[in-house]
Parts: structure tokens; sequence; C-alpha cells
């Protein structure tokens, strides 16, 4: 029987048991007896367990990374819109930004006072 992710589980919940399920706290669960009273939900079809974006650590049907792989594929791009950066190629972005401070801070305390006339 199926586990479903829902951004809005409280409306999911609400459209089963329109369509008639039975839902919520004293329902036999016979199947997805790990599913949380409040999400389940028995159809004369089947057993349906709801949960919500943040509870998919809970499931047992599908984990984390199973769905990791899906949402965010190796070599996607980051929620920022740029690839992750590998370290051989921030290393001297980084060591380039520092000698730019340092340079800058030295020609500031030598331009100071050439700046004074």
């Amino acid at each position: 029987m199926p586990e479903q992710i829902s951004k809005y589980p409280e409306v999911t919940i609400k459209i089963l048991k329109e369509a008639g399920g039975r839902c919520g706290e004293g329902v036999e669960q016979q199947i997805l007896t790990k599913c949380p009273p409040e999400r389940f939900c028995s159809m004369p079809t089947g057993e349906v367990c709801v949960y919500g974006i943040e509870d998919i650590p809970m499931m047992t049907q599908i984990s984390t990374r199973e769905l990791a792989r899906v949402v965010s594929p190796p070599g996607q791009l980051s929620p920022a819109g740029s690839p992750p950066l590998p370290a051989f190629q921030a290393a001297p972005l980084l060591a380039a930004f520092a000698a730019g401070v340092v340079a800058g801070a030295v020609g500031y305390r030598f331009g100071k006072g050439r700046l004074k006339g």
C-alpha cells in the first residue's frame, strides 16, 4: 500500500475522507502499521499514509537517500544556480582574495600619509 508525500497533507487527508476513506486515530492499520495514526487513511481499495515534506525521514517505503538521488542528482546545479566549486578550484580563488586584502591594507597604510597634502 502506498506512502504519499504532500506539501499539504491535511488537505490530502480531507480529500481522501471526502472520497469515502476512514482516516485518523482509531482506524485499524493492517499493512501500514508504522504510519502515524493522524496520517493514516483506510480506503475500500487499500491503505494510504500521507506524509508532509517535514515527515519524509519517517517514511518506510522510500529512503531519504533514494529521494535525494531524484531531487538532486549528482552534477545538477545547486539551489543557488551554480554547480558546487571543487576544492582544487576554490583554493586559488581564496588565496587571490587574501592577497588582495593584504595588498589593499598595505596600500592604504602607505598611501595614507601621501593623501594628506
